[in-house]
């Protein structure tokens, strides 16, 4: 290994070690969303039609982005209200002790979580405004990667290899891989969400469940969170069903019961035979990314997983004596 490889390999651990301890996730994160839509927009060799194509998807992401925000915060009151009195009585009956006593006491608990995480960034306004502007700065970046990514101006002049030339090389491989490894995982998870979101609007307009669109929208977003995202669409819809009857909160449970199992096959079908990463490792893995940069870190969590794997892939073992000789 050259030493132009191993400071490309300590410029990506210090990329990501720096978006983690400068709270600089969310552009990272936004430059591998941006520039994975271009390329698959990209029909023809044209570049201007995918800028096109993707700045309308953009903005449908945007304006659906608000629209769910807006549901939220209709729907999430209204689903406590009407399911927390229910699940405290239940507790209460089987001797079960809750952080919580009642509504207002919920109320208060989650005002104050929410207290102390604004007062770490600041207030909602300057927060939102402020992740807003990084999304902005990383399709920004992610467009000029598109159009050119290279790191030097292109010249007519030949030039010979120097110091510069050699390092910014490996580092173009080292992004490129990480970046291969974006691609296969998220859009593997893409396809596994589509299809779980796909069967629960079956399954919601079939039982004509509350709430449709933010339900719809939240389990789409949540399916891209491996293995925790539909555990928590789950127990929403369940919460919902719950205020309708009890009768549908079961057979919301035995349905969900049942796409759960479903994508445990899709993970073993279409992540299992790309990434083969075990259930464990990659719990433990986005247990790490969240502690260190929340939600993007658990969505990069699996791509740093097959990162590894594939650099590792592509090195030499530690000697050279063949496998058939070792003792």
């Amino acid at each position: 290994m050259t030493r132009a490889t191993r400071f490309s390999y300590l410029f990506l651990v210090a990329v990501i070690v720096l978006a983690a301890a400068t709270h600089l996730a969310t552009p990272l994160i936004t430059v591998l969303f941006s520039y994975f839509a271009l390329r698959r927009l990209y029909f023809g060799k044209r570049k201007w039609l995918a800028l096109v194509l993707f700045f309308v998807v953009v903005a449908a992401t945007l304006y659906g982005s608000g629209f769910l925000i807006r549901q939220a915060f209709v729907a999430f009151p209204k689903i406590a209200a009407e399911s927390i009195p229910p699940l405290i009585a239940y507790a209460q009956s089987r001797g079960i002790e809750l952080p919580f006593s009642d509504l207002d006491s919920l109320k208060a608990a989650i005002v104050d979580v929410v207290k102390n995480e604004f007062l770490f960034v600041g207030n909602f306004a300057r927060a939102a405004t402020t992740q807003l502007v990084f999304v902005l700065i990383g399709i920004v970046v992610a467009v000029s990667l598109f159009l050119n990514p290279r790191i030097e101006k292109s010249s007519n002049k030949p030039k010979r290899p120097d110091l510069f030339t050699t390092i910014t090389d490996e580092i173009k491989i080292r992004f490129r891989l990480f970046y291969q490894s974006f691609e296969t995982v998220m859009g593997a998870q893409i396809r596994i969400s589509a299809i779980n979101t796909l069967l629960t609007t079956i399954f919601v307009l079939a039982v004509s469940l509350k709430y449709k669109t933010f339900v719809i929208g939240l389990t789409f977003l949540c399916g891209l969170l491996p293995i925790v995202g539909n555990v928590i669409s789950n127990a929403i819809i369940v919460g919902i069903a719950i205020t309708m009857s009890p009768r549908l909160a079961i057979i919301a449970l035995i349905f969900l019961i049942a796409i759960h199992k479903l994508e445990y096959f899709l993970n073993s079908k279409i992540i299992g035979d790309l990434i083969k990463n075990p259930v464990w490792l990659t719990l433990l893995a986005l247990i790490i990314g969240e502690r260190i940069m929340g939600i993007p870190g658990m969505i990069l969590a699996p791509v740093v997983l097959n990162y590894i794997k594939v650099e590792a892939s592509r090195l030499p073992p530690p000697d050279d004596v063949p496998v058939d000789k070792r003792d």
